[in-house]
């Protein structure tokens, strides 16, 4: 689903050359979990923009589902990424004057797929299957911020990409309040086969996460492959409502 080859990304500072990432070379199969984490500093949040094609690397290329992004214009870019790519923010980024069911539906009236009516209805549904069914008419202030980033992630599947990235999605929340976001990720991943890439500056959630990618100084140090979760009881709940209804 990704290939990076070669990424390096610098950026000139007065007489300086600064080197932010350094010659980043990975895949990411077809409907993967990987996180990426590291210190502030380390590259992390360029390679995240770089993967999805909201930046040019100074050196090498990145390919989403076949395509590379080297060969295609700005208008090219950003049609695919309307195509294929969800993204899920730390401040949520939600429209404050729209419902929950309408910031939902925002990326579905943009793309003009379908009637105003199967919008509304598909974003229910989601907003359903992450627990906020009971939620769809509430505005933005008047929710967690739990709730926020589900109303978020809902957002991010409405229009089913094939590929979803997450930039520390978890980062305003409290620790047991993002580990239900992750569990969210997993059961999303799980149920719609949709890739997932997730930067986080927290290891334990991280963990959660099939694969791991560490960032050091702008260079890969480590790429650890999780043993899978273990499984979910007999007769226990496992779909994405249940795992985040207390969040």
């Amino acid at each position: 689903m990704l290939v990076a080859r070669g990424l390096t990304k610098e950026y000139q500072s007065g007489d300086h050359r600064l080197t932010v990432l350094r010659d980043v070379t990975f895949d990411v199969p077809d409907g993967a979990f990987v996180s990426i984490v590291g210190p502030s500093g380390s590259g992390k949040t360029t390679l995240l923009g770089l993967l999805a094609g909201l930046d040019t690397p100074s050196q090498g290329t990145v390919s989403l589902d076949g395509v590379d992004f080297g060969r295609l214009d700005e208008d090219r870019r950003a049609r695919l990424r309307g195509e294929k790519v969800g993204f899920v923010f730390q401040s949520f980024q939600l429209i404050p004057p729209l419902t929950a069911l309408e910031n939902v539906q925002v990326p579905l009236e943009l793309s003009g797929a379908v009637s105003v009516r199967e919008a509304a209805a598909r974003a229910r549904d989601l907003l359903t299957r992450v627990g906020l069914g009971d939620r769809t008419h509430h505005f933005p202030q008047q929710l967690s911020g739990g709730e926020q980033q589900r109303v978020a992630l809902a957002r991010a599947f409405v229009n089913e990409p094939k590929i979803l990235f997450a930039d520390e999605p978890t980062g305003n929340l409290d620790g047991a309040t993002g580990e239900r976001i992750v569990e969210l990720l997993q059961a999303l991943n799980r149920e719609r086969g949709c890739t997932i890439v997730l930067v986080t500056h927290d290891v334990n959630l991280a963990a959660r996460t099939q694969r791991t990618i560490r960032l050091r100084d702008g260079v890969i140090v480590e790429d650890v492959r999780h043993e899978p979760p273990a499984p979910i009881a007999a007769g226990a709940e496992s779909s994405p409502a249940a795992t985040a209804a207390s969040a």
